[in-house]
């Protein structure tokens, strides 16, 4: 059942079904690139990465990463509202597939789920945080609504970008 739809978007929350759109989705090279590894090399994988993270989110916090499809069913991305242990404001994370690049998704299902975080789940402030070298990934969090707002500390590397929605 859908959360909420854009013309062109359906989002929902990811089940244990989803596990080969998810696997192959985070062993992607841009996943592995700018958001990094998972550990899922297979379904089961994948099934395990969805029980301790997106699932575990819903059931502790009422929300987190959602499949995101287009009205046809077919699967373009993820994208949704994380609880960060870093963060002290909840963060939007999002990731389209290779082959849906370049069409705007991400920035449709961004501004949606903002509007979800806000109208759905009471959040007044919303953060987001990207490589300050993946500059594709600050232009949809600013086309959504964003503004830069400084950085945050990455114990893999230089800091993050901080993102924050604007109003």
């Amino acid at each position: 059942m859908p959360l909420f739809e854009t013309p062109r978007l359906t989002v929902r929350r990811l089940t244990l079904a989803d596990a080969p759109f998810v696997r192959d989705l985070v062993t992607e090279p841009g996943w592995l690139r700018w958001i990094g590894s998972r550990d899922v090399e297979s379904v089961a994988d994948a099934e395990r990465y969805l029980r301790t993270g997106p699932l575990a989110s819903y059931a502790e916090h009422g929300h987190g990463l959602y499949l995101v499809s287009l009205t046809s069913g077919e699967p373009v991305g993820i994208c949704g509202i994380l609880r960060r242990p870093t963060l002290d404001t909840p963060d939007l994370g999002y990731a389209i597939a290779a082959r849906h690049a370049g069409h705007g998704y991400a920035t449709e299902a961004a501004r949606a789920t903002l509007v979800h975080a806000r109208r759905d789940l009471g959040m007044t402030r919303v953060v987001a945080i990207t490589d300050a070298d993946h500059v594709a990934s600050q232009r949809v969090l600013e086309k959504a609504g964003m503004r830069r707002a400084g950085t945050v500390p990455n114990d893999d590397g230089p800091p993050l970008a901080l993102f924050e929605t604007v109003g």
